[in-house]
C-alpha cells in the first residue's frame, strides 16, 4: 500500500474568469472542511491556504492505491487594482470554493452616448 502524501503540500485545481462586474475564482478543494479553508487579502494579493486531512482508518488493509494529496495547500493571485478588496465574498459548496471581488464603479464599463453636429 501506499502511504498518503502528506508531507508535501498540494495545489488545488483553480479556476479564474472576469464578468461585467467582478472576478470570479474557483477552486476544487474536495474533502476539506469549511473550517480549515483561510481566504484573505493582502496588498493586492489574494490568498487561499488550508488543509486537506487524511481520514485515518483502523483498517488500511482495505486500501489498494493512494493517489491523493492530503495536507497543507497555498495558492496566491495577484488582484489587478480595478477590484475591490474590501467587498470580497467565498462560498464553499459541494467541494468547490467560490470567491468573488466586485469591480470598482470606475472599471465598470458605462456608455456614453456622443451626439453627432453637421
Amino acid at each position: 500500500m501506499t502511504e498518503p502524501s502528506s508531507n508535501r503540500p498540494w495545489s488545488p485545481a483553480v479556476d479564474i474568469y472576469e464578468t461585467e462586474n467582478e472576478l470570479v475564482l474557483k477552486a476544487d478543494l474536495p474533502d476539506v472542511n469549511q473550517k480549515d479553508i483561510d481566504v484573505r487579502v493582502e496588498n493586492q494579493t489574494l490568498t487561499i491556504a488550508g488543509t486537506r486531512n487524511f481520514e485515518k482508518s483502523e483498517d488500511k488493509k482495505g486500501f489498494h492505491r493512494i493517489e491523493r494529496s492530503y495536507g497543507n495547500f497555498v495558492r496566491s493571485f495577484a488582484v489587478p487594482n480595478m477590484f475591490d478588496t474590501e467587498n470580497i465574498t467565498a462560498n464553499y459548496q459541494n467541494g468547490v470554493l467560490s470567491v468573488k471581488l466586485p469591480k470598482k464603479e470606475a472599471a465598470k464599463p458605462r456608455q456614453v452616448k456622443v451626439e453627432v453636429k453637421s
